[in-house]
């Protein structure tokens, strides 16, 4: 079994109870070369401040979470929307990712048809694509479990996000590929393939799926191998569409994050091996 972790990618929230300090120290003590990060923590700490930081751990980062919510009806809240997405694309280009994933946002307060709610997510594309390859930043979509389609995410599946983002160039518009949210749908090697196929799979992440979900769904994802999901499964029928780029692991949830983080990394890191590659 190989122990090699070059392809591993800590999400900043699989240790959230970690400073940005404390993630950049641990990961490079444990020989771990590559960090997811959220907009929120990074803004705190200081955009320029965090690219900083990344340079001198000499850390990649994989990804920026999150762009997206682009599913307003109201011209005002849309206006936000894409002002808030150009800054995100900032400080992707900032943090030196080419990716910013995309939570594309759930259906408005008394609105129920989701065909037009992906439609104003093209529509938002259509500006902010340019605007994110200008910056070397690609937008990556994340297809969320059905179960958040009402106030997170219409879009469900990696069907619906290529849908999307094959009206954009590749470079600009690709898909992410998060097992926790897609392993129940038996389209998925087929939509993998198909991403792979046109270069459109712009990030891979793992996290388990575990019953009876903890309280609050949002913070529901599993340690790998807890649950449900044949990871490795994915992990190589993702290798298979050529796709060599690193796999981030991105776990919520309050019982992981009560832990120690340099036990909780060590522990990351094993099960990794043991269920990923």
């Amino acid at each position: 079994m190989t122990t090699d972790l070059a392809r591993l990618s800590i999400n900043q929230e699989t240790v959230k109870q970690w400073s940005l300090e404390e993630l950049a120290t641990g990961c490079t003590a444990s020989g771990i070369s590559h960090v997811g990060l959220w907009r929120a923590p990074v803004q705190e700490y200081g955009v320029e401040r965090a690219a900083k930081l990344m340079r001198e751990s000499g850390l990649s980062v994989t990804s920026l979470c999150r762009g997206g919510f682009l599913t307003a009806t109201d011209p005002k809240l849309r206006t936000a929307a894409l002002d808030d997405n150009r800054k995100a694309i900032d400080e992707a280009a900032t943090l030196g990712t080419d990716t910013l994933v995309l939570v594309s946002g759930g259906l408005p307060s008394g609105e129920r048809d989701l065909t037009a709610a992906r439609e104003r997510i093209a529509d938002a594309l259509a500006v902010l694509a340019p605007y994110a390859a200008e910056r070397g930043v690609r937008l990556a979509i994340e297809p969320l479990h059905p179960m958040f389609a009402s106030d997170r995410c219409v879009v469900s599946t990696l069907g619906q996000a290529l849908d999307l983002a094959e009206r954009f160039p590749a470079s600009q518009v690709g898909v992410v590929v998060d097992t926790y949210h897609i392993w129940w749908d038996d389209q998925a090697p087929a939509q993998i393939a198909r991403a792979g196929a046109s270069g459109r799979i712009h990030s891979f992440q793992v996290a388990d799926w575990i019953t009876p979900l903890p309280a609050g769904v949002l913070l529901g994802r599993g340690q790998l191998g807890d649950g449900s999901i044949d990871m490795r499964s994915f992990r190589e029928q993702v290798d298979a569409t050529g796709f060599t780029g690193p796999i981030e692991v991105e776990i919520f949830n309050e019982d992981l994050w009560a832990r120690p983080g340099a036990e909780l990394l060590a522990e990351v890191a094993a099960r990794f091996t043991e269920h990923v590659l």
